[in-house]
């Protein structure tokens, strides 16, 4: 007799049903936890208070290095952020998709990294250290959406 061990098959599973939308600034876009989900591939496993309190954590930075490019721009006439002369992207501004992304990457990089907790086992240290450059990877891309918005240039060179 052979037994044949097999991992779990990947289910979709569906999110919680209770996410209200996260109201943001009135500048910035408000946020619904349901697209942060589906955006950052975020598991139903997350629950929706823990999901919520990472996105709002996401927001305050996010909305930190933006907190003069939204004054400017508030100067400038624009009352929101989708008012912003930006190229449009599948019927919608292009500063908005990044904002969104900025928002879901840092959300989800939290998340990761507060979960990383869960298995002191010697192997679920070793997966703990796999997602590190995941975090790492995440807040970058976050970073790169939020300069981008901004304008201002990926990289920062020094001569040394």
């Amino acid at each position: 007799m052979t037994f044949i061990a097999t991992p779990p098959s990947a289910a979709i599973e569906d999110p919680p049903a209770a996410e209200g939308v996260i109201t943001n600034d009135g500048f910035f876009p408000d946020i619904t936890p349901a697209t942060v989900r589906a955006d950052a591939r975020i598991s139903a496993n997350v629950t929706a208070p823990r999901l919520r309190a990472a996105i709002l954590g996401a927001i305050m930075s996010v909305e930190h290095d933006l907190r003069a490019y939204a004054a400017r721009s508030i100067a400038a006439g624009y009352a929101t952020l989708a008012d912003v002369p930006s190229p449009q992207l599948d019927g919608q501004s292009q500063q908005l998709i990044r904002y969104q992304r900025a928002v879901s990457l840092y959300a989800k990089a939290e998340l990761v990294e507060r979960y990383r907790d869960f298995d002191t086992t010697s192997a679920g240290g070793n997966q703990a250290d796999d997602l590190t450059p995941s975090i790492g990877e995440l807040r970058r891309d976050a970073l790169h959406a939020v300069r981008d918005i901004l304008g201002a240039s990926r990289t920062t060179v020094d001569l040394i």
